[in-house]
């Protein structure tokens, strides 16, 4: 422990484990065997921080956390009291980008916020500037990238994605393997079946040249799809760029939504097409 740390008498500290400089270790916390915590650290009441799990600098965990084994935090990460974390996951990853992203930014990124009594599943990757609200489940191989926003009590299924600058609203469910693609938002009570695949390039990355014929990133348009609150998407369903699924809107299984679907009508096939109205049980309200 670096002098300059300070740790509760009643907290614990495996073997091999490390504490740097000005870290604070609060009462009944335990770091397991070869866990490092970094400089300007909290780890709050009765929080645990698995073997060999590394936490770095400017890292505050809230009462009660529990990291698992190997897990990787990266600086500036807020967890909040309560949450757990599974083994192998990394939270507030830096993106690496290629030259020219269109999911680029010029803003500096936060750091990754997530809030009370959460839960990231093992090997889940949530980047920096992801913002995960209260009791949300990210699945075990999940994704969520940077500047991603997801509301309370959301589930996020094994192996889904939710893409940069998405927002997803609260009491969602997110099945396995669904992609929610950049600049998506997904209303609050809103169901994605399993493998539901949403997307937003109509140029399938082409490039678009500026007046020098130059590659131009500013010209590339990513328009993702609405889903309106209380929608419900089948499973293996696909989503065009930018179009909108309307508030109790019913999308089966296998549809290729190619236009808008209006609020509370049911739609199916490839291209879909109107299959009647919702019926009235089925509405969320």
């Amino acid at each position: 422990m670096h002098p300059s740390a300070t740790a509760d008498e009643s907290a614990v500290g495996g073997a091999g484990s490390i504490i740097g400089a000005e870290s604070r270790i609060e009462r009944g916390a335990r770091l397991a065997p070869y866990a490092l915590v970094d400089s300007h650290c909290v780890v709050g009441e009765r929080a645990i921080v698995g073997s060999h799990a590394v936490v770095h600098h400017h890292v505050t965990l809230g009462a009660g956390v529990q990291l698992g084994a190997h897990v990787v935090v990266h600086p500036f990460t807020t967890v909040g009291a309560g949450t757990v974390v599974g083994d192998h996951a990394v939270l507030g990853k830096p993106p690496r980008l290629r030259v020219g992203s269109a999911a680029a930014s010029a803003e500096p990124l936060a750091g990754l916020w997530v809030g009370e009594d959460a839960t990231i599943g093992a090997h889940a990757v949530v980047n920096a500037a992801a913002v995960v609200g209260d009791r949300t489940i990210v699945g075990d191989q999940s994704f969520v990238r940077e500047r991603a926003r997801i509301g309370a009590d959301t589930v996020v299924g094994r192996g889904s994605t939710v893409d940069c600058d998405v927002v997803v609203g609260e009491h969602v469910s997110i099945q396995t393997d669904v992609y929610v693609t950049a600049h998506s938002v997904v209303e609050d009570h809103v169901f994605l079946g399993p493998g539901v695949l949403t997307t937003n390039d109509d140029r399938m990355g082409r490039r678009v040249l500026d007046a020098d014929g130059e590659p131009d990133p500013a010209g590339i348009v990513l328009d993702g799809a609405t889903i309106r609150r209380g929608a419900r998407v089948g499973g293996r369903a696909v989503l065009v760029p930018g179009v909108e699924v309307g508030a109790d809107a019913f999308v089966a299984a296998g549809a290729v939504v190619t236009r808008d679907v209006a609020p509370g009508r049911r739609v199916i096939g490839v291209p879909a097409r109107d299959a009647g109205a919702v019926p009235d049980e089925d509405l969320l309200d």
